[in-house]
């Protein structure tokens, strides 16, 4: 993630082509700001834009429970919790989880709701990159696309991680994007749109977007050029997603020791029609994990 604070001569001058990574990892998901203004959105249940509607959740809170755990109460941590929505409802079932996620409103929104409802969940504020995982859990989840966002030296050190966090024949969940997604990101036509407020910022404002295919790393970078509506004043915002086909993603979990790979058309059994851009793939630690 950055934030650079630029002119309207520095938009002009930009550079045409970004490179992958160079002008940030992701939307600022730590800033405070940014942070409360994403979490209405989760909480929101007119969209699935930044979180699945709640029906939907506990249609792939059933099939985790069921499928992936066959109802054997767990101890799941869950990488990119979010406000909690899905590790709430496996606490509710029963399950010890532990929810790790860097937007601080989300963390608190999480924590507070499980001291309310008295669940076995713990939450933490913390980037995933370098949080430490601890170990012992049956099942490690890092869903709803996150794995694209990471540069594949630090998806790998995630996986390793996740890895050693398994107890034995410990299970992994992940849900990224398909590579045409990605490959699509990238390709999308420039865009704007006028606010009077929205996700980039409190006040009015113009959102400039711009998507670039590189083809050559098989990454898609997003630009957003925020303009402030009274003071002109431009923040840049940059994320990267990287691209995988099916044979990529199982070469990536067998070099993080994951054996019995399958891969799953959504997290269920048939195909999200509100969530296409997204896989679920499911892997069982090695007997020799790394």
């Amino acid at each position: 993630m950055t934030k650079d604070l630029i002119n309207i001569l520095d938009l002009v001058g930009r550079k045409a082509v970004p490179e992958p990574w160079a002008e940030g990892d992701n939307i600022p998901w730590s800033e405070p700001g940014f942070s409360e203004r994403m979490l209405k959105q989760h909480l929101s249940q007119a969209h699935d834009l930044a979180s699945r509607r709640f029906e939907t959740i506990d249609t792939h809170i059933a099939w985790i429970h069921q499928k992936l755990l066959e109802g054997k109460q767990s101890k799941i941590l869950d990488l990119g919790c979010g406000p909690g929505f899905y590790a709430g409802r496996l606490a509710k079932l029963g399950h010890e989880c532990v929810g790790i996620d860097y937007s601080p409103a989300s963390i608190k929104y999480a924590a507070e709701q499980a001291g309310k409802e008295k669940l076995i969940c713990n939450y933490l504020h913390e980037d995933i990159r370098k949080a430490e995982f601890n170990i012992g859990f049956d099942l490690v989840m890092l869903i709803y696309g996150e794995l694209n966002v990471f540069r594949p030296a630090d998806a790998t050190a995630i996986l390793k991680k996740a890895n050693r966090a398994l107890s034995e024949h410990g299970i992994l969940l992940l849900e990224p994007h398909s590579f045409g997604v990605v490959k699509s990101i990238g390709e999308q036509p420039s865009s704007w749109y006028s606010a009077k407020s929205g996700l980039f910022s409190d006040k009015p404002h113009i959102c400039l977007e711009e998507g670039f295919w590189d083809g050559q790393s098989n990454t898609s970078t997003k630009r957003y050029f925020i303009i402030d509506a009274s003071t002109v004043d431009v923040a840049h915002y940059a994320t990267t997603y990287q691209a995988y086909t099916d044979q990529q993603y199982s070469s990536l979990l067998k070099e993080s020791g994951f054996e019995a790979i399958e891969f799953y058309p959504s997290l269920g059994e048939s195909k999200d029609k509100y969530q296409e851009d997204l896989i679920a793939i499911v892997a069982k630690k090695s007997n020799d994990g790394k």
